[in-house]
């Protein structure tokens, strides 16, 4: 695990010069006045920084091992990534350091460890008898690449194939070469005038260690005697080599071959094989050869006691199936099952129930890695059906365009989305266990609920159980199914913006309270959604259409009418900016045949059925406006107590009152202003070509009329995306260098790049909106990209039936502030420096008995912030974050009281704010890598640590911070990475995590049986050590190889905290250790003394007894 240099930070001097940043002498006093009524708990000692899991598929799988004693599953990556896999909740990750891919594992079968050979030519041993593996050696080859390695089960030496074709002998405890080398112009023919080629394959006989079977590419296989150092037999074929398989009584042997042919091998007859198979072939009728078909890659051959053996194998299908999907054969006697895999294989093990390469196999399941996922067959039921797989490895299902991660759930929240989403899980799965069920579960030391939710490129949502550091999917929803799907290209509307993935999430807002779901898609679609237990039929689907056009002088409309005015302050609703509610668009095109008044999606229109779970409570679409398509949207924000939704893109704003399914606000940014606007803008007139479809979003402030001393920079981690979908929500897609660089759109003109300020942030709240204000009130606070902050008041209904009749009404009441960057979050602190959270309502069925509804109205189960509870004269905070700067402003007063300057050079992609340990602070993810942490109210740095060297578009999306000092993002496109920047997390981690390895007895070898015995038969046991050992076969040549010491070892120490303790405690346990083996060390020699004295005088009385007899008397 990597190691952080906290930066520690002496409060003093930093509350000195925050308080120095304040305006006036005025404000400093007032300052200094709060920070003695607010005491601050939270110190730099309480932040450390560390990855804790990684969840999801490997990313780019490249090899694979299984241990079937410990049942543990080891995957490599091309990044040299590992992932260990034991029963459903014991995983881990670990990394090579080279980076360089994994291109084969071996496991020191129920040892505790691991060999991973890599594709730079180095070996690793990694230990997994502690918590976190470790590397104990590597060894490093200079003149030959590694193309295979075969460990025998229960031997310390190691063969390692190269490209020459040369076999190395490596001893897996101390890492060293032997100086026994099989050398390919000895293994092949004399008379041979070519290479055979690479090593493809090794392994001993099963019968007979003493025997080596060599595979060279070129269709060589050699079975090479270790003790005479000499062939005993050769086999050539025509066709190039892929793969080795033995029959488990060592007589037998079979190759799969380029040509999507196996060939069959008597050991003993090696001049032609003993059968061939063309598995996918084609038989033709005049007994010519059948159809060359794809190379086999790889086969295995399997015996059962009880019946046919088991040929498997991947490849081999016929060049004629174009388009078909990879395959994996099972062939068990005359059957022949092709089962399809949705991706292409990467590789494939068969799991038997005995370690012993010499007993009958009797195997029951094979573990397919392919490109993309982790298939297990259960071979030991008809129709081979498969294992449900228990780990997350479905974050990709579609690729991951927005996350957000919430800790400190309601406690029922998880349980209700559990019971809803068990209706979903597919039938047909093996009524088997999970065969892969090896380590232990680490001790569960966080009793708070954490929910993960995914939004996929398809439209999809996927929430996750993510409590206590494993992860759980919980509960799929599909948003797409609302729409209609065009069947082909063809019929596609022309209305789309983007050419791929219209229904992709951009932004989720999500009320765990109320379980109350908003999501914002690509098309510039919002959908509103209510959690329900029961299965509903929706007759029409309720739907909005909202104008959201940007305009500053009166321009005509298509239909001739004005523009609506700015509502004032008072007025309701404007009913000119709603367009009516209809299925077919109000209009598809205006009197001069432009696009106009239609939205990007078809809405269904026939009864939609909706199970359990969350269900349609309001389609929002914006639509295109004289020919120019819907912005997408930018910021959104969900109250369950007010009942209202708001958005906002480079347009404008919109909000919408779902419960009465109206249009309360449709205005643009500069409305928003009034008469107070600080920029000066031309105006503009709507364009009368179409955007192109990259366009989306476009970079807003680009060359924009801002302060001076605004930095240039992308706008926000939600916005910076550029949006301009299709290709950057395509999760691979890097920048250049993978570095977070700026995107810039040709489709926008300078005019329109000056005046276009798009709404980056929101958020309800209660608190005092004038300064004037003696009560706080319901309001909403709108963030700009160009740093200003905006104040619209609400004024609600009572509950109840008055709720649902009487508007809403809203009035924007100009600007608060303004800060560098574009705002990116806002909350609120009362009196005594807790959050204040927005107020919400507690979830209840929506579909209950009229009784129950009456009662819960007299209730109105609406839970007000408890700021409008407390005494006029108590006043709150704000805290307002940019991509440059944070801000704490004193309310009602509007005072600046605190000012934090984040970042100069660089700027932040996402800002929480967030509790941790009883009290609250503001987290930072900035685009150069850096996270930070800042007290509140002060904004005294408490952390900053350069974690992340290069971040690119995935990361910045994906990156949350929430509560107890969590963290995630997505690392690659199938992955998520967690991390933790709270000390008493990283403490406790070493004890969550699982345990791999645990301690199995090794199952008995198999009986020889007495005539087996008595004439000889059976395996045949050979001394390796006798062979390879330095006394025998000398030293290995040192510019061969280099060997490297590990850093692994002691347990624990890889969790340790950086800094003093740490390395204490490192160098204490590394005594400890030394001193034990010494220890260890002097108990041997004794007892080697003693056994050699006893030996001395045991040869002295034999001496004497026989010292005068004769041989013929013995």
């Amino acid at each position: 695990m990597r190691k952080f240099n906290i930066r520690k930070v002496l409060d003093g001097l930093t509350a000195v010069s925050a308080v120095a940043s304040a305006s006036s002498a005025a404000q400093q006093q007032q300052a200094g006045n709060r920070e003695t009524e607010i005491q601050e708990t939270l110190q730099s000692e309480h932040f450390q920084l560390c990855k804790t899991v990684r969840h999801g598929f490997p990313y780019q799988p490249s090899a694979l091992a299984f241990d079937p004693v410990q049942k543990i599953l080891a995957i490599g990556t091309q990044t040299g990534a590992l992932r260990l896999f034991g029963r459903p909740g014991v995983e881990c990750y670990c990394q090579h350091d080279s980076g360089a891919a994994v291109i084969q594992l071996q496991f020191l079968i129920n040892e505790g460890a691991l060999v991973s050979a890599l594709a730079d030519d180095t070996l690793h041993l990694w230990n997994l008898r502690q918590k976190r593996p470790a590397i104990l050696h590597s060894l490093k080859f200079n003149r030959e690449r590694i193309t295979f390695c075969h460990l025998p089960f229960q031997s310390k030496w190691l063969y390692v194939g190269t490209e020459r074709g040369n076999i190395h002998i490596v001893n897996v405890e101390s890492f060293t070469l032997s100086g026994y080398v099989i050398m390919w112009n000895k293994a092949i023919e004399l008379s041979s005038k070519s290479h055979p080629g690479p090593v493809v394959h090794i392994s001993d006989n099963p019968m007979d260690e003493g025997k080596l079977l060599i595979g060279f590419e070129s269709g060589t296989v050699v079975l090479w005697d270790l003790k005479s150092k000499k062939a005993d037999y050769r086999y050539t074929h025509d066709e190039a080599i892929h793969s080795v398989a033995w029959h488990h009584e060592g007589k037998q042997f079979i190759c799969s071959h380029s040509d999507g042919t196996l060939t069959i091998w008597n050991v003993k007859s090696p001049t032609k094989p003993f059968q061939t198979i063309t598995p996918h072939g084609k038989q033709l009728k005049d007994g010519k050869k059948p159809e060359p078909c794809k190379p086999i890659l790889k086969v295995e051959y399997k015996t059962t006691r009880a019946g046919e053996p088991f040929i498997i194998l991947s490849g081999g299908l016929s060049y004629d199936t174009v388009g078909r999907r990879p395959c994996l054969t099972v062939m068990h006697g005359k059957s022949t099952a092709v089962l399809e895999m949705d991706y292409s294989i990467v590789d494939f093990l068969t799991l038997c129930e005995t370690p012993y390469p010499n007993d009958f196999q009797e195997p029951y399941a094979v573990v397919v890695l392919l490109e993309k996922d982790l298939v297990l067959i259960d071979l030991a039921q008809n129709g081979y059906p498969i294992f449900e797989n228990p780990y997350p490895l479905t974050i990709h299902e579609s690729p991951v365009t927005c996350c957000e991660y919430f800790a400190d759930c309601p406690v029922d929240l998880i349980p209700a989305l559990y019971s809803v989403g068990a209706r979903q899980k597919r039938q047909g799965y093996s009524k088997k266990e999970w065969p892969i069920s090896g380590g232990n579960w680490g001790v569960i030391t966080q009793s708070y609920s954490e929910i993960i939710i995914t939004g996929h490129a398809d439209g999809s949502i996927k929430f996750w159980d993510a409590s206590a550091i494993t992860l759980q999917v919980l509960y799929k929803l599909k948003t797409a199914k609302v729409f209609e799907k065009s069947r082909n290209k063809d019929d596609r509307p022309n209305t789309d913006i983007v050419d791929e993935d219209p229904y992709a999430i951009q932004i989720i807002s999500w009320c765990p309270e109320s379980r109350m779901l908003c999501i914002a898609g690509v098309s510039a679609h919002v959908i509103i959604y209510r959690f329900s237990k029961q299965e509903v039929t929706t007759e029409v689907i309720p739907m909005l259409e909202i104008r959201l056009l940007y305009e500053i002088n009166d321009i005509e409309t298509p239909d001739g009418e004005q523009v609506p005015p700015v509502p004032t302050p008072g007025t309701g609703s404007n009913p000119q900016s709603i367009v009516p509610q209809s299925h077919p668009s109000t209009s598809s095109s205006s009197s001069d045949g432009l696009r106009d008044n239609v939205p990007c999606l078809k809405v269904k229109n026939s009864p939609l059925k909706q199970s359990p779970g969350y269900q349609i409570e309001l389609v929002i679409q914006l639509v295109w406006v004289s020919g120019e398509p819907p912005q997408q949207i930018t910021s959104l924000a969900i109250n369950s107590a007010y009942g209202l939704v708001v958005f906002g893109n480079c347009n404008g704003i919109a909000m919408v009152d779902y419960l009465q399914k109206t249009v309360l606000l449709n205005l643009g940014t500069i409305e928003l202003y009034g008469s107070n606007d600080p920029y000066r803008r031309e105006p503009r007139s709507p364009r009368k070509a179409r955007q192109p479809s990259g366009a989306g979003l476009c970079d807003i402030n680009e060359g924009t009329v801002v302060p001076e001393d605004r930095c240039k920079s992308p706008t926000s981690a939600k916005m910076s995306r550029k949006l301009s979908l299709p290709t950057e929500l395509k999760p691979d897609l890097d920048v250049k260098d993978n570095s977070f660089s700026r995107s810039r759109s040709s489709s926008v003109t300078s005019i329109d790049k000056e005046s276009r300020e798009a709404i980056s942030a929101l958020h309800f709240c209660e608190t005092f909106t004038r300064k004037a204000d003696t009560s706080p009130s319901p309001c909403l606070w709108v963030g700009t990209t160009l740093g200003t902050v905006l104040v619209i008041v609400l004024n609600l209904p009572p509950g109840g039936e008055q709720r649902l009749l009487q508007p809403v009404i809203v009035s924007p009441s100009g600007t608060i502030l303004r800060l560098k960057g574009a705002i990116l979050r806002m909350a609120f602190l009362d009196t005594t420096g807790s959050l204040v959270p927005p107020a919400h309502e507690t979830w209840r069925e929506h579909y209950e008995d009229k009784d129950e509804k009456e009662k819960t109205k007299k209730r109105r189960p609406v839970s007000v912030s408890p700021s409008s509870s407390q005494e006029i004269s108590e006043n709150q905070y704000a805290v307002i974050c940019s991509e440059k700067q944070a801000k704490v402003i004193s309310l009602p007063s509007q005072n600046c009281i605190y000012k934090q300057n984040i970042t100069e050079t660089s700027f932040v992609l996402r800002g929480d704010i967030v509790s941790l340990s009883n009290s609250i602070c503001l987290a930072c993810f900035c685009a150069n890598g850096h996270i930070m942490t800042f007290s509140l109210p002060s904004l005294r740095p408490l952390l900053d640590v350069y974690y992340l060297p290069l971040t690119n578009m995935r990361i910045a999306r994906t990156f949350c911070f929430t509560d107890n000092g969590q963290a995630l993002y997505l690392v690659s496109p199938t992955e998520i990475q967690r991390l933790t920047y709270s000390q008493e997390t990283c403490e406790n981690l070493q004890e969550m995590l699982g345990e791999l390895f645990t301690l199995v007895e090794t199952p008995e070898a198999p009986n020889r049986g007495f005539f087996k015995g008595l004439f000889g038969g059976g395996a045949q046991s050979l001394d390796r050590e006798e062979l390879f050992g330095e006394s025998a076969s000398g030293k290995a040549s040192r510019s061969l190889a280099q060997h490297i010491p590990g850093p692994g070892g002691i347990e624990g120490v890889k969790g340790a905290a950086s800094g003093v303790v740490g390395e204490l405690a490192r160098a204490r346990l590394a005594l400890d250790e030394r001193g034990q083996k010494l220890g260890e060390l002097e108990e041997k020699t004794a007892a080697m003394l003693y056994s050699a004295d006893s030996f001395s005088k045991h040869a002295h009385e034999m001496m004497l007894k026989y010292k005068d007899k004769k041989w013929y008397q013995f």
